[in-house]
């Protein structure tokens, strides 16, 4: 962190530090939850507490018990293996969509844009549960209502909108001097978009696919509404274990997502890095 000038007076040095104090105590607060969730998953008796032998920090008191009924349960093991399927799939297609759509959007000559960009974002600002309702009621009528196509739309749906925020961003910055440039040395517009404007836009959106990943893997309301009960995902399974049988190996598995929600994290973070490289940002 970048020290302070020398010439700051008292009064600036105690606000910056009571701002940084601040956001620290914030800080503390979010994560406070996966501290407590992350040292439970190892409890060696099923209790939501931590007992006297995990406080005292006993070896008898932890043990990987939650873990290996999660990963010998044929239910979770399904669970994940469908969102998996589910997010892959529904990823793909919000990443086609919402590149093509924040393309076209980087267009200042294209009508209706601020509509059609509104649109696209609806669903993020629309509360899910509204969205999930119509989609129950659409898929319904088509034949697509519990069904892994109906679900794949359905999550793609939600994560259009930050395909097309992160590749917008991404395209704010291009500099469409160098599609003329490519154009006046002869090659096509397909060998243009691919060798000059991909790469550029590769961190945006792979950055926006990331999210819709995540957005798809972690999306409860639409499959509660739109799944049968073969296309249970693992937030599906985790709020029916938490409604009907308890299990601390529900703490097992929001400890594997906390996992995988890091690992991407770190992805967003070192594809932000490159993509400030290249547009000379550092």
């Amino acid at each position: 962190m970048a020290k302070l000038p020398p010439y700051v007076t008292l009064g600036d040095r105690l606000w910056t530090l009571g701002y940084k104090l601040l956001c620290g105590l914030i800080y503390l607060f979010l994560i406070a939850p996966i501290l407590v969730v992350i040292p439970l998953s190892f409890n060696a008796e099923p209790y939501f507490t931590f007992t006297p032998e995990m406080l005292h920090f006993d070896p008898a008191g932890y043990s990987l018990r939650w873990y290996r009924d999660v990963l010998g349960s044929e239910d979770w093991l399904n669970a994940f293996r469908n969102s998996f399927v589910i997010g892959v799939f529904a990823t793909l297609i919000a990443t086609l969509l919402g590149t093509v759509a924040a393309l076209g959007l980087s267009n200042s000559r294209m009508p209706y844009r601020a509509s059609v960009m509104a649109l696209l974002l609806s669903p993020m600002i629309v509360p899910v549960i509204i969205s999930a309702a119509g989609m129950y009621f659409f898929f319904s009528n088509v034949g697509l209502s519990q069904t892994f196509p109906g679900i794949i739309l359905a999550h793609a749906a939600l994560g259009t909108p930050f395909v097309v925020i992160t590749v917008t961003a991404t395209l704010s910055g291009f500099d469409r001097s160098l599609m003329r440039a490519s154009a006046s040395l002869g090659a096509p517009p397909a060998t243009t978009f691919f060798q000059v404007v991909v790469p550029l836009i590769a961190p945006g959106v792979i950055s926006g696919a990331l999210f819709a990943f995540v957005t798809s893997f972690d999306e409860v309301v639409a499959v509660l509404f739109l799944s049968g009960a073969s296309q249970r995902t693992v937030p599906r399974q985790m709020w029916s274990g938490i409604r009907e049988q308890i299990s601390p190996s529900i703490l097992a598995v929001a400890t594997l997502l906390i996992l995988l929600s890091v690992l991407l994290l770190a992805t967003l973070e070192l594809l932000r890095r490159r993509n400030e490289r290249l547009r000379g940002l550092r």
